[in-house]
């Protein structure tokens, strides 16, 4: 893979006639400044937030319409944020890896997974809250701990199909490479599996921070029964906003959320994304790959070269003769034919081992017992007109959500497919996607609501509309992905023979793209059952809107505290989702690893 040479800053100052070593002591000096300056706001902001947790528990926090109160509740978002995404980054390294790697995990692992996607988070939110409330009855952690934990709800599932399909439709060849190489698991893991999944795990992380902007007004206020719960943050403040059909301060709030964003994509995904263009399947370099300044000023730093040559590099030399030590180097016959194990590696387990496992699985399984119990006691509760209407409901929201799906695929693929296509278009488009993405269908709900209460459907219409806006963009970027990943070879190629317009999409674009088209599907299809409940049952004014739909069911059960319903609710939501994703999620998923991979 070709490598482009950057041309130091101060190698270009020397021609201009400027001492080298001027140019160097500057840039150390510049290096000081800069990073001094970014400890010093980084330590600040960790000690106010570290205030605001360590502080006596206060459920109901009076928040302030005042601008300047938003740079503190943007900082206080931003750090739930990125809380939660290095929880979900952690989470999708190690649940991915070992769902795709073993197929006897992957039995129990992946429905495990489409169970907890489908899972809404209003669901479960009464219970973390309480519990972790109560956990830390004297300081906010509790409540802080319960807002990070539904973000990453928010975030986690489509990273991890992400991650875990790009390691299953790996190219063989290079499988085969690192296998008579004789690759530690641990080298495998980061030569091959994390660095083949780069492209796609960076643009879903974009996705999932869109997903957590969105939920972002549902985790940082919340009602149960008659307790109220309430953070300072961003969410909150556009919540507050929007009930009291202030314009001006929701105006602002949004503002400060764009302007937020757009900090974000130009000193983290923007870079990101140049970077991980050096993972693309081809052999030659792109004529014009994505550029990023903060990228170029990271490389041209020279404290941060002296803090890579001088620590980063001797710890991790430090952490690989460790990783090493743990993983001993597989045998030639197991590394060439994995089916064969040689005799001296037969270990049986010992019988601590074996206790370990079945005490284990005991507890789990007393616990499932108890959680069945407890959970059937709240379910005879439930009448059966009850459950008919729930099952009545469930249906109406299934046909919002394949309509959302439709109105989203058909414009996501063809723009998608142009962007990834298109390094300029890519440059030029990827930050106002990435804006647009973010920003929270749910604080231009009160806006969108005063339109589309005039036309025929009303909140009906405006429900799928705020579905569509909430999960449209797991397509798009998934397929963004998927076209960038599509070797340049195989365009050149096409162009070659002449392979033009639908036939080129039928045998070159719809193939390559049609893995990542699945994820963003699966995922899209998942967030709109859960979009469902904050799209169904809306505060407009003081006012509560409400449309028939099992969203709406769950939504009003949670904020009456009514949990038999509740339960029964997203019992159904859960089997639906996973039913659906057994029928036909799955099955596309095994058609794209059998059929549609880089072999």
């Amino acid at each position: 893979m070709a490598r482009k040479l950057h041309v130091f800053p101060q190698q270009r100052e020397s021609r201009r006639g400027l001492s080298g070593s001027a140019v160097y002591r500057w840039l150390w000096l510049r290096d000081l400044i800069l990073g001094g300056s970014f400890l010093f706001l980084l330590c600040a902001w960790l000690v106010l937030a570290a205030s605001r947790w360590a502080a006596p528990l206060t459920p109901v926090v009076a928040i302030s319409l005042s601008p300047l109160a938003l740079p503190l509740y943007a900082g206080y978002s931003l750090l739930r944020m990125l809380l939660a995404y290095g929880l979900a980054l952690l989470f999708t390294l190690l649940y991915g890896h070992v769902a795709a790697t073993n197929r006897q995990a992957e039995r129990v692992l992946i429905p495990l997974l489409d169970l907890l996607q489908s899972i809404p988070i209003l669901s479960f939110l009464p219970a973390v809250v309480l519990a972790l409330v109560a956990a830390f009855p004297r300081s906010n952690l509790g409540l802080e701990l319960a807002s990070i934990l539904l973000i990453f709800t928010s975030q986690a599932w489509n990273m991890t199909f992400s991650f875990y399909h790009s390691v299953l439709t790996l190219p063989r060849d290079l499988v085969d490479v690192c296998r008579l190489l004789r690759l530690r698991p641990w080298q495998r893991f980061l030569k091959l599996e994390l660095a083949a999944a780069t492209i796609g795990l960076v643009w879903n992380s974009m996705m999932s921070w869109a997903g957590g902007w969105f939920f972002l007004m549902a985790s940082e206020q919340f009602s149960l029964g008659d307790r109220s719960f309430r953070l300072p943050g961003l969410g909150s403040y556009l919540q507050l906003a929007a009930d009291r059909g202030d314009p001006w301060a929701l105006t602002l709030g949004l503002l400060t959320l764009i302007g937020l964003i757009v900090l974000l994509d130009v000193c983290l995904w923007r870079p990101l994304v140049a970077w991980a263009e050096r993972f693309t399947l081809e052999e030659q370099a792109e004529a014009a790959p994505p550029r990023s300044l903060v990228l170029d000023l990271l490389r041209a730093s020279p404290a941060l070269h002296w803090l890579r040559q001088h620590v980063g590099q001797p710890f991790w030399e430090a952490v690989a003769q460790l990783l090493n030590r743990l993983q001993p180097q597989p045998a030639g016959t197991s590394a060439l034919l994995p089916g064969l194990q040689p005799a001296h590696h037969e270990r049986p387990r010992s019988w601590l081992r074996r206790g370990g496992a079945l005490l284990i699985l005991g507890l789990l399984g007393l616990l499932a017992l108890w959680v069945c119990w407890q959970g059937g006691q709240l379910l005879v509760q439930v009448p059966p007109a009850t459950w008919g209407r729930l099952v009545l409901a469930a249906g109406v929201t299934w046909l919002r959500t394949l309509a959302a799906l439709a109105l989203g695929t058909l414009w996501t693929v063809p723009v998608g497919v142009a962007i990834g296509l298109s390094p300029r278009w890519s440059r030029r488009l990827q930050p106002l996607v990435q804006i647009v993405a973010s920003i929270p269908a749910t604080a231009l709900f009160p806006a969108l609501l005063v339109l589309l209460m005039a036309l025929p459907g009303s909140l009906s219409l405006a429900a799928i509309l705020l579905m569509l806006l909430g999960t449209q963009w797991y397509v798009l970027f998934n397929v963004i992905a998927g076209a960038m990943a599509i070797p340049r070879e195989l365009l050149e190629a096409a162009a070659l023979f002449g392979v033009t317009g639908w036939r080129r999409w039928r045998t070159l674009i719809l193939p390559a793209i049609f893995p990542y088209l699945v994820t963003g599907l699966l995922t899209a299809s998942g967030g709109a059952w859960n979009a469902s409940i904050v799209s169904e049952l809306v505060q407009f004014h003081g006012e509560t809107l409400r449309t028939f739909g099992l969203g709406a069911e769950i939504a009003a059960a949670a904020g009456a505290g009514n949990y038999p319903v509740l339960l029964a609710g997203t019992l159904l939501m859960a089997a639906l989702v996973v039913l659906l994703n057994r029928l036909v999620w799955r099955r596309l998923y095994h058609l794209a690893e059998r059929r549609y991979r880089l072999a």
